[in-house]
C-alpha cells in the first residue's frame, strides 16, 4: 500500500472508529433504556443491567459498522475534495482505482468483523441473554417475590405468594399465566420450591390446584394435584417437551442441516432459512457500500455542491441496497422460492459500482451527446430563472 493509500487509510479508519463508537453509544443507550425495568422492578443489581445491555450489542454491530463505513467513506472523500486534493490528485493522473484500495481494505476488515459476530459471538450472546433471562425470572420467585404483593415478571404472568417458610418455600402460592390466547391457567398450591439443576429451574408445587380456562368452554377445568412441577425456563405445563432454540441463538451449522420436515423444527424452518442467508450476505454489503460511494465521489469535482450532491446520492443509494436486501430476507421466512433475490441484489449492485467506476476511472472529454445535454440544461436553466426575473422600466417611468 503505497503513501496515498495509507493516508487514505488511516483518515477513514479514525472517522470509522469514530462514527462506530457513536452509532454504538447511541444504540446502548435505547438498549439500556429499554432493559431499565430490570434494574428497578424486577431487583437485578447493576452488573447484571449492564451485562443484558452489552450481549444486546453484537447483533447490532452487524448493521451498525457497514453504515459507519458508508459514512466515513463518504466524509473522508468529501473532505479530501473540499481541500482540493481529490482535484490535485486528479490532475496528477491518479486513478479511481486508487481510491479504491485503502477503503475496500477496510471494507474486508469490517466484513470480516461482522462475519465474526454472525457466525460466532452473535449466536453465544443471544445463548447467554436466554440463560440470564431465565436466572432472572428465577430470581425474581426465588428472591424479589415478596408476600402480599402480586407481581409481574412478564406480560400476562402474575404471581403472588401469602409468606415465605425460612427455609426458602412459597407459601399459598398462586401463578396465573394468560399468555396462551387459546387457554388460561391459574396455578394454586399450599406450597412451593424452586428446584435448580445446572441451568434449568424448575416451580415444584406441593397440594394444589390446576384451574384451565378454555374460550368454548364455559366452565374451567379444575384438576388436583398433590405434586407439580412447571418449567420455569419455559414455564410450560409439560417439562418433558425440550424448548426449541430460536434461529439467532443456533450456530451457522445447525442452520444449515436443520430439517425442516422435523416437526419441532418445522414452525421455525423459514426463519431459521432466513437467518441463514442473512448471515451469510450481509458481510457483502460492507462492500457494496464503499463501492457505491467511490462510483458517486471517486472523480474531482470543481463544485462543492457538486461533490455534495454526489454524497447524497450515494448514502441514498447504499442505503437503498440494503433495505431491499433486507426486504429479501424477510421474504424468505415467507416464500423459500425468495432466496435467490438476496445474492441477486448486492451482486448488482457490485456489477454496476465496478462498472461505473471503470468508466470514469479516468478523467474523459465529455462525448457529443453529454456536451448537447450539458447546453440543454443550462439553457432550461436560463430559461425558467428569466421567467422568475422583473424586466427594467423604460427611461422616465416608474413602478
Amino acid at each position: 500500500m503505497g503513501i496515498l493509500s495509507r493516508y487514505i487509510f488511516r483518515q477513514t479508519a479514525g472517522v470509522l472508529l469514530l462514527v462506530t463508537l457513536s452509532l454504538t453509544g447511541m444504540v446502548w443507550i435505547g438498549v439500556a433504556l429499554r432493559q431499565l425495568e430490570v434494574l428497578t422492578s424486577q431487583g437485578q443489581n447493576i452488573g447484571r443491567f449492564l451485562l443484558i445491555t452489552l450481549l444486546a450489542l453484537p447483533t447490532m454491530m452487524t448493521l451498525i459498522a457497514p453504515i459507519a463505513l458508508l459514512l466515513a467513506s463518504i466524509h473522508v472523500l468529501h473532505k479530501l475534495s473540499g481541500d482540493s486534493e481529490l482535484i490535485v490528485m486528479t490532475a496528477g493522473g491518479m486513478p479511481a482505482w486508487a481510491l479504491l484500495k485503502p477503503l475496500a481494505t477496510l471494507a474486508l476488515l469490517v466484513a470480516l468483523a461482522v462475519g465474526l459476530v454472525n457466525h460466532v459471538v452473535g449466536p453465544w450472546s443471544q445463548v447467554k441473554l436466554r440463560d440470564m433471562a431465565n436466572e432472572i425470572r428465577t430470581d425474581l420467585m426465588s428472591f424479589v417475590l415478596q408476600p402480599w404483593r402480586f407481581t409481574t415478571p412478564e406480560e400476562k404472568l402474575t404471581l403472588h405468594i401469602r409468606d415465605r417458610s425460612p427455609t426458602g418455600e412459597l407459601l399459598g402460592l398462586m401463578m396465573h399465566d394468560a399468555r396462551d390466547a387459546t387457554q388460561v391457567v391459574t396455578y394454586l398450591a399450599d406450597r412451593g420450591l424452586i428446584i435448580k439443576q445446572g441451568t434449568q429451574a424448575y416451580l415444584r408445587m406441593d397440594k394444589g390446584h390446576i384451574l384451565r380456562k378454555v374460550p368454548d368452554q364455559p366452565a374451567p377445568q379444575i384438576i388436583t394435584f398433590d405434586s407439580h412441577i412447571v418449567d420455569l425456563n419455559q414455564l410450560e405445563q409439560r417439562v418433558e417437551q425440550a424448548p426449541v432454540a430460536r434461529p439467532r441463538e443456533r450456530p451457522t451449522y445447525e442452520l444449515w442441516t436443520l430439517d425442516p420436515t422435523d416437526p419441532k423444527e418445522a414452525p421455525q424452518a423459514k426463519k431459521a432459512l432466513g437467518e441463514l442467508h442473512e448471515r451469510l450476505v450481509s458481510p457483502l454489503y460492507a462492500l457494496v457500500f464503499v463501492l457505491v460511494v467511490v462510483a458517486h465521489m471517486g472523480q474531482a469535482q470543481t463544485v462543492r455542491q457538486n461533490h455534495t450532491q454526489a454524497g447524497i446520492g450515494a448514502f441514498g443509494l447504499a442505503i437503498g441496497a440494503r433495505v431491499a436486501g433486507i426486504a429479501a430476507g424477510n421474504a424468505v421466512t415467507g416464500k423459500g422460492n425468495a432466496v435467490p433475490y438476496v445474492y441477486l441484489i448486492p451482486a448488482v449492485a457490485i456489477l454496476l459500482a465496478l462498472f461505473a467506476i471503470y468508466w470514469h476511472a479516468y478523467p474523459r472529454a465529455p462525448s457529443r451527446l453529454q456536451r448537447g445535454l450539458i447546453a440543454f440544461n443550462a439553457a432550461l436553466k436560463e430559461r425558467i430563472s428569466g421567467l422568475f426575473t422583473r424586466a427594467p422600466l423604460p427611461a422616465g417611468r416608474s413602478g
